[in-house]
């Protein structure tokens, strides 16, 4: 309890890493509140996409090609939510 009423650590000396930037920001209070709101965000649909859709990883290699997967898998989530909404 006496942490999460703590004050924010001071920011690391000198020119930190990226990696001791970002342990920083999430030790911070607007960092925890940021990361603990992650949780309700997008983490539950993509849950639920892996395990009805059964889409456990990419068919394409690469960024573009993985963006563009995932254009069409999540518009047929919502085509399925919404005939499933619809009765």
């Amino acid at each position: 309890m006496a942490e999460r009423l703590a004050d924010d650590p001071p920011a690391p000396q000198g020119q930190p890493t990226p990696a001791e930037a970002t342990a920083h920001r999430l030790r911070t209070r607007e960092g925890k509140a940021r990361y603990a709101r992650r949780k309700a965000t997008l983490k539950t649909v993509c849950g639920i996409i892996k395990q009805v859709l059964g889409l456990r990883q990419f068919l394409l290699r690469g960024l573009r090609a993985v963006q563009g997967e995932w254009t069409l898998v999540y518009p047929g989530w919502n085509l399925k939510r919404l005939f499933a909404l619809k009765g």
